[in-house]
């Protein structure tokens, strides 16, 4: 792959989990309205949807958690259109 891993784990977190938490943190502490900037240029970079951080929470659950609809609906859709990957695989939930 050339280019940067848009499936890169750091401290924890892949890029996209880091994402989502920062955009929903970013909500909470500043009572700006939620974006998905972050997620979107990821998504489209090729970042996994289904990727847990280290800890095993998924994308779509810290959005959940930080009730963050504009990543939930920007993660279902790309959900839906990546298939699963096989039992075992990277891309198994």
């Amino acid at each position: 792959m050339l280019g940067p891993d848009p499936d890169e784990v750091c401290f924890g977190h892949t890029l996209l989990t880091h994402a989502i938490d920062m955009e929903g943190d970013g909500h909470l502490q500043t009572n700006y309205p939620l974006n998905t900037a972050s997620t979107a240029i990821l998504l489209a970079y090729g970042a996994d949807p289904r990727l847990p951080a280290i800890d095993g929470e998924t994308p779509l659950q810290i959005a959940e958690y930080y009730h963050h609809e504009p990543a939930q609906r920007l993660l279902q859709r790309f959900l839906t259109l990546t298939p699963a990957g096989p039992p075992g695989s990277a891309h198994d939930e």
